[in-house]
């Protein structure tokens, strides 16, 4: 489970790998249009995330027997759309400042190659400086069907009266750079006989609730390309759904689907103090003036709407194989195995 939550935050923050290659030099642009630019950028993934940890709870609407339990390890990967891959910086709001030589720039969805050049031109303290950096590309290149990837382990436990409840929890786990935590809880209610005679056939329904969240810290501190103290990257998300779900539970074929809700909100920071660096134009030794900056970026992204999800599940004694496919803001393809003992 370590590894797999490890990964997950490797590929979450891979953006922030780029960081010394443009992230933290978008502090130069100011503090406002700093998190115009890093919002557009990072946007894609803050709401892929979402949708990518709000799927794959179910795999059948059947309950288990009471202390009947399944442990299931699968892969959500939420596909960006292609409209989401590049940003007009004309759209941002940006002040006069901050211009570039480029109409678009990449979100982090974008493609590798597509770095944007910017100029900064301001007054400092009453003195006119400039900056020029460099927008990171994407990670387009590096992402397997450009989707956001979120894997899960995942334990089902069944309760008297057709309830299961499961559970995705990793401890705080990572490396001196990244350390996250995630815990997710679910809880699923049968309801076939509720509908009189159709608890008579394979035909199963039932309604689910879930909710995930999860926190993830970066270190910019060790790798900096700027000077500073105490820099570092945090992420939070919270994600939520409520689902009718229901299922055609054959000997070893199942189709499986739902219906509901699903939305959740993530915030991003930087913090920590960064020295910012101008050019003044002048010789040496007044030839850069300097900036302190503190907790520049601080951000929120929301995403919420209907999902519909149609997916089948294959039954090998208790060895089971699902794939299924969510419609929603970012589709949603789900695959995995689980083992259950009902």
């Amino acid at each position: 489970m370590k590894k797999l939550t490890l990964l997950f935050i490797i590929i979450l923050l891979n953006f922030s790998v780029k960081a010394q290659d443009g992230m933290e030099a978008i502090l130069l642009s100011g503090i406002s249009d700093a998190n115009k630019l890093t919002e557009a950028y990072i946007n894609p993934a803050m709401k892929g995330l979402i949708h990518s940890m709000n799927g794959g709870w179910y795999h059948t609407a059947k309950a288990h027997k009471t202390f009947g339990f399944d442990v299931s390890i699968g892969l959500n990967a939420s596909l960006i759309p292609s409209s989401e891959e590049i940003f007009n910086f004309s759209d941002l709001g940006l002040s006069s400042n901050t211009t570039s030589t480029s109409l678009t720039g990449a979100t982090v969805a974008g493609p590798n190659s597509l770095e944007a050049p910017i100029n900064v031109s301001t007054t400092i303290n009453g003195q006119d400086v400039t900056a020029n950096y460099t927008m990171p590309g994407g990670i387009k290149d590096d992402l397997p069907l450009n989707a956001m990837p979120a894997p899960s382990v995942q334990i089902t436990l069944g309760l008297p009266q057709k309830i299961d409840i499961m559970l995705r929890g990793v401890p705080n786990v990572g490396s001196d750079d990244v350390k996250g935590n995630l815990l997710g809880v679910g809880v699923k209610k049968e309801i076939t006989s509720l509908f009189g005679p159709i608890d008579k056939l394979p035909l199963h329904v039932a309604l689910l609730g879930t909710y995930t969240t999860m926190d993830v810290t970066y270190n910019l501190q060790n790798d900096s390309s700027i000077q500073g103290t105490n820099q570092e990257a945090t992420f939070n998300l919270n994600a939520y759904s409520v689902q009718a779900i229901a299922s055609i539970n054959f000997p070893v074929v199942n189709f499986y689907g739902g219906i509901g809700y699903s939305g959740g909100n993530s915030k991003f920071k930087m913090k920590g103090t960064y020295n910012l660096e101008y050019n003044t134009g002048y010789p040496a030794p007044n030839d850069t003036v300097e900036v302190e900056f503190t907790d520049p970026v601080n951000l929120s992204f929301e995403s919420k709407g209907l999902k519909t999800t149609l997916g089948t599940r294959i039954s090998l004694g208790f060895f089971k194989l699902f794939v299924d496919y969510t419609i929603q803001e970012y589709n949603t393809i789900t695959t995995g195995i689980a083992f259950s003992f009902r």
